[in-house]
């Protein structure tokens, strides 16, 4: 069935006989009971049934769909009615709501709804509200315009303070646009986020969205954008609180629609303007968006892209400018799968060949070809080389000779989100399977370069005479660059300094009595890594 307008809220229809008879249904439900259908002349007499039948489901296309709604009833795939929707308009002379309305992207969202959407009323609501940074300049800068502007302090994340916002918008102007514009970061590998930043972030993009729709479920308006993010869908590093939050806006986007209500869920890429959520973003963070082919776009070219979408009709957009020669020069399976078919069709050729090229650069037989023909010396000058490059990547230096091969990589800036990146890109280049804590186990990069020359060519890799101290000595530089590291009172300090001289007499007795003559360093290179590993881990705690 195919109409036009609201879908009906309930009824069940019957069956219709054959054209020379009569057909009866019965079905019991509960207390009520459904009889006689009849249709002797072909026609069909409709019963309207009592809650206990179920309505029939209902799927609601916008008017701008039409071509498509009818591809799907043609497949004869539905069950229940087909609607198609004639979208209110938005109404200049209406008020606009926008969520994190003094923030930088929700001013100039705000400015752009009243120069080009001829919006005539604004409701900016944020946390402080009024007291905001900017909110009194941005509500002249806006009245000069013509708008009539309020700024609000509200918290989004209280259903009854978003309910009260709705309600108190005035009749004489009623609410015909919602965007969601609010949201906070709170970064931080998975192994490092708690329940706490996750509710943080989730309440103020997801909690906020879904008290926006019910405080709005009753209005007949002509747009609700959610501000989603492209980690929902792509995956950003550091960012699975804000991934889940945005999922859910996208969810709850295609729910709305489900139920015939406007909606369009946007999921942003990078915008240039720096904003209270983007200001934190170091260099680094930056350059590591830019190395997986996110480019910051301008604001007036993310602005009309907020135009295209909510005239889409689509419930779920993705608004970003990636460098698409870029995304081909990564291994396909490395991409997100949104972004595959737009690397294959987006480089061409010369794009072809930068992955191929970057695959092969993954192979780990390549290394141990390059380093066979080396000298022992050569072959450490290459992995480090290797290393130093990563590392200066990583960092967002220009080149390798910004990073000192002692130089700790605590000293040179590195956190979880860089270590995770690191481990990641050698593991790439090598193609080994190298540890989460990569860079807390080999602290700089000679001690790195030691341990993936062993790894990659363990029979060139290793240095006669070592016997296996190598892994022992890594460890004892990473609780070296530890201590040296530690800010504790007297009290704690004796205690440790106790426990290590404890270690070492144990470590001590443990050696034959010819070897009492040797020094503590010839001691220590003629041991078995187990056998130091074992006393750190069990006299310090050190895993």
């Amino acid at each position: 069935m195919f109409t036009t307008g609201a879908a009906e809220a309930a009824g069940a229809t019957g069956a219709a006989a054959g054209a020379t008879g009569a057909a009866e249904l019965t079905a019991a439900t509960g207390d009520t009971e459904v009889t006689r259908v009849t249709g002797a002349t072909g026609a069909v007499e409709v019963i309207r049934a009592t809650a206990a039948l179920p309505p029939l489901p209902v799927r609601t296309w916008p008017l701008s769909r039409t071509r498509e709604a009818l591809r799907h009833l043609s497949q004869a795939k539905h069950t229940g009615k087909l609607v198609l929707d004639v979208p209110a308009p938005v109404d200049p002379d209406g008020t606009a709501l926008i969520t994190g309305g003094t923030g930088t992207l929700g001013a100039l969202v705000a400015e752009h709804l009243v120069r080009v959407w001829r919006i005539g009323h604004l409701l900016l609501v944020s946390r402080r509200g009024p007291d905001a940074p900017g909110a009194q300049d941005l509500a002249a800068r806006l009245t000069a315009l013509g708008a009539r502007v309020r700024v609000v302090a509200a918290d989004v994340t209280d259903a009854t303070a978003v309910a009260e916002l709705v309600a108190g918008v005035d009749p004489e102007h009623p609410l015909t646009a919602v965007i969601h514009a609010a949201g906070v970061l709170d970064d931080a590998v998975v192994t490092a986020q708690t329940p706490e930043r996750l509710a943080r972030v989730w309440a103020a993009k997801a909690t906020a969205a879904a008290h926006l729709h019910t405080a709005t479920a009753h209005l007949r308006l002509g747009a609700f954008v959610l501000f989603s993010s492209a980690a929902g869908v792509m995956g950003s590093p550091g960012q699975a609180n804000y991934a889940a939050a945005n999922a859910f806006c996208d969810a709850l986007a295609a729910h709305r629609q489900a139920l015939g209500l406007p909606t369009v869920s946007v999921a942003w890429g990078l915008w240039a303007e720096s904003s209270e959520m983007t200001g934190g973003l170091a260099d680094a963070d930056l350059a590591r968006m830019s190395r997986s082919g996110v480019t910051a776009m301008a604001a007036d070219h993310a602005l009309r892209l907020l135009d295209a979408a909510s005239e889409h009709g689509g419930h779920q957009l993705i608004a970003a400018d990636m460098n698409t020669r870029v995304l081909a020069a990564q291994p396909a399976d490395s991409l997100p799968a949104t972004l595959r078919a737009l690397a294959a069709s987006g480089a061409g050729a010369g794009g072809a060949v930068a992955r191929r090229t970057a695959a092969a650069d993954a192979r780990p037989d390549d290394w141990a070809d390059r380093l066979a023909g080396l000298s022992a010396a050569e072959q450490r000058r290459a992995v480090l080389q290797l290393v130093r490059g990563h590392v200066a990547t990583v960092l967002g230096h220009a080149d390798a000779e910004a990073v000192q091969a002692d130089t700790t990589f605590k000293e040179l800036g590195f956190d979880s989100l860089t270590a995770v990146e690191l481990r990641n890109r050698l593991a790439a280049a090598t193609g080994l399977r190298l540890p989460a804590a990569l860079v807390f186990d080999y602290p700089d990069a000679a001690v790195l370069a030691d341990y993936l020359l062993e790894r990659i060519a363990p029979a060139v890799g290793a240095t006669p005479g070592r016997g296996g101290a190598d892994p022992v000595l890594n460890e004892l530089a990473r609780l070296e660059t530890t201590l040296i590291g530690l800010e504790m009172a007297a009290d704690d300090s004796g205690a440790v300094t106790a426990r290590l001289e404890g270690l070492l007499a144990k470590w001590k007795a443990t050696r034959k009595p010819a070897e009492e003559e040797m020094t503590a360093a010839e001691r220590l290179e003629s041991a078995s890594a187990a056998q130091v590993l074992d006393f750190i881990d069990n006299e310090l705690g050190v895993s």
